[in-house]
């Protein structure tokens, strides 16, 4: 199972994805990234391959998945970049792409997402946000479970947020039916989700040498806040008591943590954590916008997540 000793490790803030994956060969591993046509998925996609893996890139855009996996391919010298259709929000699209994968799979990243959008919905009636980040990467993993078993030491990686902070999941309420709909809670329930996947993954499935954590990329300015203003941004900042402005990563250093918990031999052993800048982050303190939770490693939370996540797929 998991070890209980806090992860330290060199890497900060600073590093880039690169930087993290120096010295690791993934010659003959299978790597799928959700999302990794833009943003960190892209420099996370760079980074495995550049280590050797063979990777997936699962889309929603096809045609901007086949330009990254050119440009990838251009970086690193690796042509074994493979792009698939994939709408998270589609559970159509999430069986189509399972039934074309075939044999073990190594490392999945959970990287895809949306944040802060008008309420839209699913037409199950599904919030779109929780749709997306948690049940569509839920249907992905779960359906991929025996291809991670049999690879022996699998790694999956499930890319939160520190927006976790702003909301639990709301099992009275997660698809906003009763309570008037608000992005930035309806986004932060859906972090926590990512969060307390990786929980309930970890305690199901380690015994099949699978494991699951979870991670806080940084801020960096990329296709997902597409919905957000610099006004949004500067109210939600003094609402919370944050810094005027935020400290921005580069891509490649937003790509540094999905990595580190990808790949790092110093994870061996680790999951159901919360990563954040490198290094295994602790609880968060009042004012602060670091750390987890308590909620996100909730272990009934994240059980029950698991079967309502079940059930409502079941209902679909």
């Amino acid at each position: 199972m998991t070890t209980s000793t806090p992860v330290s490790t060199p890497f900060t803030a600073e590093s880039t994805a690169l930087e993290v994956i120096q010295g690791i060969d993934l010659t003959g591993r299978r790597a799928v990234v959700t999302g990794g046509g833009s943003g960190i998925g892209v420099e996370t996609a760079r980074a495995l391959a550049s280590a050797g893996a063979d990777v997936t890139l699962a889309v929603r855009n096809p045609d901007q998945g086949r330009r990254a996996a050119d440009d990838i391919t251009a970086t690193t010298g690796n042509d074994r970049i493979l792009v698939a259709p994939l709408d998270l929000a589609d559970q159509g699209s999430v069986a189509a792409f399972v039934r074309t994968w075939d044999g073990p799979l190594h490392i999945l990243v959970n990287n895809a997402g949306i944040m802060a959008s008008p309420e839209m919905r699913t037409p199950q009636g599904w919030e779109m946000q929780f749709a997306t980040n948690h049940l569509g990467h839920f249907a992905l993993a779960t359906s991929l479970h025996r291809a991670l078993a049999a690879a022996g030491g699998a790694r999956v990686v499930s890319v939160s947020s520190a927006a976790h902070l702003r909301s639990p999941v709301v099992f009275e309420d997660i698809h906003f039916h009763e309570r008037p709909y608000e992005p930035w809670a309806a986004y932060g329930q859906s972090k926590t989700a990512n969060v307390l996947f990786a929980v309930e993954a970890t305690r199901r499935w380690a015994g099949d040498g699978i494991l699951t954590n979870a991670l806080m990329p940084g801020a960096i300015r990329t296709n997902l806040q597409r919905y957000i203003t610099e006004e949004d941004l500067a109210r939600l900042r003094a609402a919370s008591g944050g810094p005027a402005a935020p400290t921005w990563k580069t891509v490649q250093q937003g790509a540094a943590t999905s990595v580190l918990v990808a790949t790092s031999p110093l994870l061996d052993g680790v999951g159901g954590r919360y990563f954040e800048d490198c290094q295994e982050a602790g609880p968060n303190q009042p004012g602060t916008r670091t750390g987890y939770a308590p909620y996100a490693l909730d272990p009934e939370a994240a059980q029950r997540l698991w079967e309502v996540s079940e059930e409502t797929l079941k209902a679909a």
